[in-house]
């Protein structure tokens, strides 16, 4: 499967935030509308859900919650549905796909949700400081992506790998403030999920705007989550790295790395959590722990793998593949991002963070 040039999108300062979503929904209006004809899990599942009466009540639950705790997020959602011409529920569906699908009765899911996999390889050790990041997602998302780069009103400066009309980022990011993230999905069972709580995607956006690591822990401690995620937090400035994992009712627990290679999938690690069993994450998890990681091209060749026939750490279709794989080195002080298998992949773009301006070296 072939994917287009990862375009990129520099904003700002605008007027308002409302400002910058539409013109971010402008930008790329044609690669939102594909997304929203293409994606079997908005069209089969959240669409037909929405028009249920069973769905009333939580759509519009999420949606006053985040609008209250996250106003200005939220017009930027609102921006980007109208400044695209698309339904602003068809956006408001896809930026809460995570915290609906639990909800929608199992009979009516004819698409697994693999919208957002991913496999993380994380070291700071005394020689190196690493966290390289495949980003997997459903094979509907293929050419439908862009980067964000923001220059917002207060100063601050972000860039963010965006899924085509959602809120940057659902998959990883950073800021002028020398801080980074990169995210992954974890499954809590449906028993730990709390309906109508904030969604996933306001809480990264807002981590783009962090002042340092301990804002950002502060930011996820306070974030009232629906459902779980696993974060990456990089500090360049500190040269430190975290692994943070979440749940509702404002559940936490940070894990620093260190010097032993840590490897990360889609299952919760850490926090003590009631989990959905996911093959697919434990197969990579094991695989992982049988291969070498004593360098940046070890880290590289893991995230190429493609051993295991039938769950790869390398995706590449049919149902799940891997959109490209971001290295974020502490001691260069750069993001890059790799598309094709990292093994042997071209760097499409990289970033220097050293500096606010974070220039975009290629």
């Amino acid at each position: 499967m072939e994917q287009n040039m990862l375009q990129m999108f520099e904003v700002g300062p605008c007027e308002d935030a409302y400002q910058m979503g539409f013109l971010i929904g402008q930008r790329f209006s044609n690669l939102i509308k594909s997304r929203l004809k293409t994606d079997l899990i908005l069209q089969n599942q959240l669409l037909p859900f929405s028009c249920s009466p069973q769905s009333q009540s939580l759509i519009r639950t999420l949606s006053d919650a985040n609008r209250k705790k996250f106003p200005r997020y939220w017009d930027e959602l609102i921006g980007t549905a109208e400044g695209s011409g698309v339904p602003v529920l068809d956006i408001i569906l896809l930026n809460f796909r995570k915290e609906i699908l639990p909800f929608i009765p199992k009979a009516t899911t004819e698409e697994a949700d693999t919208i957002d996999d991913c496999s993380d390889i994380l070291v700071a050790s005394d020689s190196m400081a690493v966290v390289c990041h495949n980003e997997d997602a459903n094979v509907a998302l293929i050419g439908h992506t862009y980067l964000v780069k923001a220059q917002l009103s207060n100063g601050l400066s972000f860039a963010a790998y965006t899924y085509a009309g959602e809120l940057p980022s659902c998959a990883f990011g950073f800021n002028s403030n020398a801080l980074a993230f990169t995210l992954n999905s974890v499954p809590p069972s449906e028993a730990e999920i709390v309906p109508g709580g904030i969604g996933r995607n306001f809480i990264s956006r807002d981590l783009l705007e962090a002042t340092d690591l301990d804002d950002a822990l502060s930011r996820l401690q306070l974030s009232e989550a629906s459902v779980g995620h696993s974060y990456n937090l990089v500090d360049m400035r500190r040269r430190k790295i975290l692994n943070v994992e979440t749940a509702s009712r404002n559940r936490i627990s940070v894990y620093e790395v260190g010097m032993t290679p840590f490897f990360h999938a889609n299952m919760y690690l850490h926090l003590k959590v009631e989990q959905v069993h996911d093959d697919n994450s434990i197969s990579r998890q094991r695989r992982a722990s049988e291969l070498s990681k004593q360098s940046k091209a070890d880290f590289l060749s893991l995230l190429g793998d493609t051993q295991d026939e039938k769950h790869t750490i390398y995706m590449a279709g049919p149902t799940l593949y891997t959109l490209c794989t971001a290295v974020i080195d502490l001691d260069e002080q750069t993001l890059s991002i790799i598309q094709g298998n990292p093994k042997n992949g071209e760097i499409s773009h990289v970033f220097s963070m050293s500096s606010k301006k974070f220039d975009v070296l290629q």
